[in-house]
């Protein structure tokens, strides 16, 4: 492992929480027919979304099969289509879920499973399974295609020609033939036994490994090469390594440890030359049982599936310094030592509408931040400049680092109404007591150009 700077060791950055707001449901499903496994009671778990020729659609896994939903309207959500697992039963736990040109990939880590190939490019008219064998992959725990690279990395995988492998690696160049083309339980000389998820672009893979940590690796050559790893000695709070997503610009990674009482953390990655832990954060809740799941990072966003806090989302305006600035508390089951509650969140959809699965209540669908990330709708199809506002979050004032002057600027809402204009001068701004705690969008222009950017404002 190289040498990486620690300082932070034992200091703990814990997310600035100004007043968190509610998520608007736009709709719920939940099936009481359908069992709860014999573990965890949970009927539901991984959670996968997709669009196709102008629909929506949203993907949930259950102790029975698939259950894909056309929410297009999401206030009126239906299901399309149900797809039994190769084992259907209270035995099933977990299944996982990704697509690729046209098709949707499913697995499941339990019982007598198969690898699913389900074509969906048919869509709204037609869904098909193409594909259901277990001569490739039987139980696999999760799935993460590289779009860019066009491979599926199999985490935790049985079957083939092996017993088991920590990641096996499939060609997707023909979608329907998937090819291995490796397999792994070390890197280098430095083993994992289990890669419980994965998020990989562009050949480069970050591996969540569970008691063996964090290894980041570099899939680009012929030989897989090591680009840094950190073991549960190496960073504070550590548990089961369990998953994480960087941002867009992959400057910074976020993951989570699935053990109880741990916060979440985030790596500075120096463009992959010495990744650097920067410190903790968490949703602020007082439980010892408070546990993050699963994590995406998108438009600025991370969206955590939080299991007994429900979704939460942090805005990363300030990527070193996450700020919780939304949740949706989606089930009512009291925290204890189990697993219960929001298990996966998918953001990506094209309405920017929120798909959340709780492990016991089934579906939800939740407004989301708008498409383009801003919900100002006086700023589309208009070429929008970012602002740097400090400090952000703010409190009674703040100003924008900036060479232009602005008289005014508004803020908005999250749902893109007009809260109010502040007058001011220099790019310092009064904040008015009045104003509630919250996430707002700062829009300021100037000679026909505008910017904007998040501004949250703590009590």
């Amino acid at each position: 492992m190289k040498t990486v700077p620690f300082i932070l060791a034992f200091i703990s950055i814990v997310s600035l929480h100004a007043q968190v707001q509610q998520l608007t449901l736009l709709d719920h499903w939940k099936d009481a027919d359908i069992p709860g496994s014999a573990l965890y009671n949970n009927a539901y778990n991984e959670v996968w979304g997709f669009a196709v020729n102008n629909h929506e659609y949203a993907v949930i896994g259950s102790t029975l099969g698939t259950h894909i939903f056309d929410i297009t309207d999401p206030s009126n959500i239906f299901l399309r289509e149900f797809f039994e697992g190769a084992t259907a039963s209270t035995e099933i736990i977990h299944r996982d879920y990704h697509d690729y040109k046209g098709y949707l990939y499913a697995v499941s880590d339990e019982g007598e499973s198969t690898l699913q190939i389900i074509d969906i490019s048919g869509l709204p008219e037609s869904i098909e399974l193409v594909y259901d064998d277990d001569d490739l992959l039987n139980r696999v725990h999760n799935i993460f295609i590289d779009t860019t690279a066009a491979k599926l990395y199999a985490c935790a995988a049985k079957g083939g020609d092996s017993a088991y492998k920590a990641v096996k690696i499939y060609s997707l160049e023909d979608p329907l033939d998937p090819i291995k083309i490796g397999q792994y339980g070390s890197i280098e000389g430095n083993s994992f036994g289990h890669v419980h998820d994965a998020f990989v672009e562009n050949d480069t893979a970050f591996f969540n490994t569970g008691g063996d940590g964090l290894f980041v690796i570099d899939f680009s050559g012929d030989d897989p090469a090591l680009i840094d790893r950190f073991s549960a000695l190496d960073y504070p709070q550590a548990g089961y390594n369990h998953s994480g997503w960087p941002t867009e610009d992959m400057e910074y990674y976020y993951f989570a440890d699935e053990t109880h009482n741990t916060s979440m953390k985030t790596i500075k990655t120096n463009n992959f030359s010495s990744l650097e832990i920067m410190g903790t954060f968490d949703a602020g809740k007082e439980s010892q049982y408070s546990i993050p799941h699963n994590q995406i990072v998108h438009c600025g966003f991370l969206y955590v599936s939080y299991y007994y806090e429900g979704i939460q989302i942090f805005d990363l305006n300030d990527p070193e310094n996450p700020t919780n600035v939304f949740e949706y508390q989606t089930s009512n089951i009291a925290p204890r030592e189990s697993y219960e509650g929001a298990w996966g969140v998918y953001p990506f959809l094209p309405s920017g509408n929120i798909i959340v699965s709780d492990m016991q209540e089934g579906l939800f669908i939740f407004q989301g931040l708008n498409t383009d990330c801003s919900p100002i709708s006086s700023l589309k199809n208009v070429e929008v400049k970012p602002l740097k506002i400090y400090p952000n979050p703010a409190n009674t004032t703040f100003s924008i680092e900036s060479d232009v002057l602005f008289d005014h600027v508004e803020l908005y809402a999250v749902d893109g109404s007009l809260i109010l204009s502040i007058k001011g001068n220099n790019n310092t701004f009064l904040i008015p007591p009045s104003l509630n705690a919250g996430m707002y969008f700062l829009k300021a222009t100037k000679d026909d150009q505008s910017y904007q950017s998040r501004l949250v404002i703590t009590p």
